[in-house]
């Protein structure tokens, strides 16, 4: 492991305990400045600052090294307190106004850490009933937020991203937890079909939230966290989000309903795999949780998960060969789910079928025979975008594309 994801896991554990790291070693600008960009890749930089910045290391830094870092944590959490004052105030009226949305992720998980506006959210996700879609729409509208769909698509969307024009708050509102028609993930939507059933109520901060349950919620954290593993990765603050919750939360979880639907979406090893890298590294206490044993047993080298998750960055962006890998890793999770071979899903991801390029190549849909001009095109048009961009190879790409679908293998997800 790299000196700075090893620097990195220390200091976010720190954080999670709510105390310092206690380095001595000297250290270069350069590595504080690695360290530091990092923590941004990961969107944990206040966590970050807040566990490094008093310790002999530190202090043996010239004082003007931290400043943009000092300035860029206090601006995020001031930025963070502000939107989770906002999202109270839109959740209210969408409430006084006869909604039933149940708050996911977000604000939940925030108020579980040691100090909640450190832990950073880029929007705020809602499920509502499907007969809800359009008043809630016009309702976030009458609040000043704005979205390119009109009410007819957003009620027949999966998700949709609404901007406010008043704070520095996103939303995005879902009708399921997760597209029932993809491929590579599409059987997870049926885990959650009946969270409205079983949803709890939670007091956050005085305001009275409408939850999914304690087993359902952690269930979904961790196929959301498969969910953009599939695609080109996903990154530490999501596993801080589970080792918190199971921590917090574990005596009245079922596990076994959990590790039972982890075990029918072939994602059980790599949930394994995220709980050892969360007790060894992120807080997570097996007997304060209530783990199964039985889970702990499997045998699961959760090496190779870390070391692809602290290069992937917050949701796989670390780069954009990364991004673009996901092509591969999608479709060879389709392929083998629909009884095909990796190399079929690999080319696939190269030469999409013309269903997959109408959109993007219209005449497609009047001349199919035309599709290895679309291909041709594509090619182009991908030459013409990553000329000038270091971070965005495709040969990168295809070979991380490679290595990820093998890591799919080594956790029996393919």
């Amino acid at each position: 492991m790299e000196q700075t994801h090893t620097l990195l896991l220390e200091a976010l554990g720190a954080a999670l305990r709510n105390t310092a790291v206690l380095w001595t070693q000297p250290m270069t600008p350069e590595q504080w400045s690695e360290l530091f960009q990092l923590a941004d890749t990961h969107r944990v930089m206040p966590m970050i600052y807040q566990a490094v910045y008093c310790c002999p290391s530190a202090q043996q830094a010239n004082a003007s090294l931290f400043t943009p870092y000092r300035r860029r944590a206090m601006h995020d959490v001031i930025v963070q307190a502000q939107r989770t004052q906002a999202f109270f105030e839109v959740y209210d009226a969408l409430c006084a106004a006869g909604l039933t949305p149940l708050v996911v992720k977000g604000v939940v998980c925030r108020t579980l850490y040691p100090n909640p506006d450190q832990r950073m959210s880029g929007d705020e996700d809602l499920l509502l009933p499907h007969d809800q879609l359009r008043a809630c729409h016009r309702k976030l509208v009458e609040l000043g937020f704005r979205t390119e769909g009109d009410e007819d698509g957003t009620e027949q969307a999966y998700e949709t991203t609404f901007v406010s024009t008043r704070a520095p708050l996103i939303i995005e509102v879902h009708s399921g937890l997760f597209p029932q028609e993809d491929g590579a993930y599409g059987n997870l939507a049926a885990l959650f079909e009946t969270v409205f059933d079983r949803a709890e109520e939670r007091s956050i901060e005085g305001h009275t939230l409408r939850t999914l349950s304690h087993t359902d919620h952690l269930l979904f954290l961790i196929c959301h966290a498969f969910k953009h593993f599939l695609h080109s990765g996903f990154g530490l603050r999501q596993v801080c989000d589970i080792a918190l919750y199971a921590n917090h939360f574990g005596s009245v979880i079922d596990w076994a309903a959990v590790q039972h639907a982890c075990r029918n979406v072939r994602a059980e090893r790599f949930a394994a795999g995220l709980f050892q890298i969360a007790e060894q590294y992120l807080t997570f206490h097996p007997a304060q949780a209530c783990f199964p044993e039985g889970w702990r047993t499997l045998n699961v080298q959760a090496e190779p998960l870390l070391e692809d998750l602290l290069c992937s960055g917050i949701y796989g962006s670390a780069s954009m060969s990364r991004r673009h890998s996901s092509r591969i890793t999608l479709s060879a999770v389709t392929a083998s789910r629909n009884g095909g071979a990796e190399r079929a899903g690999v080319l696939k991801a190269l030469f999409p079928p013309v269903e997959a390029l109408q959109r993007r190549f219209p005449y497609l849909e009047k001349r199919p025979w035309l599709l290895p001009l679309a291909w041709v095109q594509r090619i182009a048009v991908y030459r013409k975008e990553t000329a000038h961009t270091q971070d965005n190879s495709a040969v990168d790409a295809v070979k991380i594309g490679r290595e990820r679908t093998a890591l799919l293998k080594e956790y029996d997800i393919i």
